[in-house]
């Protein structure tokens, strides 16, 4: 009898795996894990009843960042049916925090879509910063992002000189505005930035309405210290650069994900949603 055991054992396993292909539940795999019909339901519900498949290339797209987060060791389980599970466990976790008189940041409580969002956000900015090393931005990179868009980068490094006209084009008042001092906090300057921004030097804007009073500005001088604005925005522009390289090794991700789809499963779902 216990030289039967491997034979046994074998079968199990192939068994096993028979059933484990042929599970009701499964609707598509993306790289071998499996996408469940209530999984594709939850997201043809959040997507506003989007068809079956649409929402499984929504899926693909979220799931491969479950996928990467799992490969970083930020998560240990890509499935549907255990972030829900999460999702009760946390909401446990706040509901007690809250009775014994704490505090909660956010939600006391999640629905599912909420904590999906909430989980995502969560994952793909830990997942950047995971990634970071290996998408590194040279500082190179850095001044040819600066250098292909100046006035972009440089708004808080140049001096504008300007006059406001009446309507004859009389000079009401002259003024300067340093985007060195300014803060963006006033809505006036906002504004007075917004137009001063499109203006060449003698060139005068289109009319204004001040309070009733139109107007017109002016611009005398433009003055850019562009080195200052480098500096001031270099790190900015460093972090835009290594979001663009996260979003593009994400989307090569995405685009080589080996989806597989059981057309029959999603068409009986599309057809019991009204969608087919």
């Amino acid at each position: 009898m216990k030289r039967l055991l491997p034979a046994v054992a074998v079968v199990a396993a192939l068994i096993g795996g028979v059933l484990l292909l042929n599970r009701t539940d499964q609707v598509a795999t993306l790289d071998g894990h499996p996408i469940t019909r209530d999984e594709l339901v939850f997201h043809m519900e959040r997507l506003s009843r989007l068809d079956g498949p649409r929402a499984l290339e929504e899926i693909k797209h979220d799931k491969t960042i479950w996928l990467l987060a799992k490969e970083q060791g930020l998560v240990e389980s890509v499935d549907h049916a255990d972030l829900l599970d999460a999702m009760a466990a946390e909401n446990e976790r706040r509901a007690r925090t809250v009775a014994s008189g704490g505090v909660v940041h956010g939600l006391v409580e999640f629905g599912a879509e909420e904590y999906y969002a909430h989980r995502l956000a969560e994952l793909t900015t830990a997942l950047r910063q995971a990634l970071a090393p290996q998408l590194p931005v040279t500082d190179a990179e850095v001044r040819a992002a600066f250098d292909a868009d100046r006035a972009q980068w440089s708004a808080n490094a140049t001096v504008y000189t300007y006059r406001k006209l009446d309507r004859g084009g009389g000079v009401l008042t002259t003024g300067t505005y340093d985007g060195s001092t300014a803060r963006g906090v006033n809505a006036h300057d906002q504004e007075l930035l917004a137009i001063l921004g499109t203006l060449q030097p003698g060139q005068r804007s289109a009319p204004v309405d001040e309070g009733g009073q139109v107007t017109y500005y002016e611009l005398v001088e433009r003055r850019v210290d562009e080195e200052a604005a480098f500096t001031a925005y270099a790190g900015r522009i460093r972090q835009s650069l290594v979001d663009e390289k996260f979003q593009q090794f994400l989307q090569r991700r995405v685009d080589g994900g080996d989806l597989r789809v059981d057309t029959a499963a999603v068409e009986t779902i599309n057809a019991e949603d009204g969608n087919g």
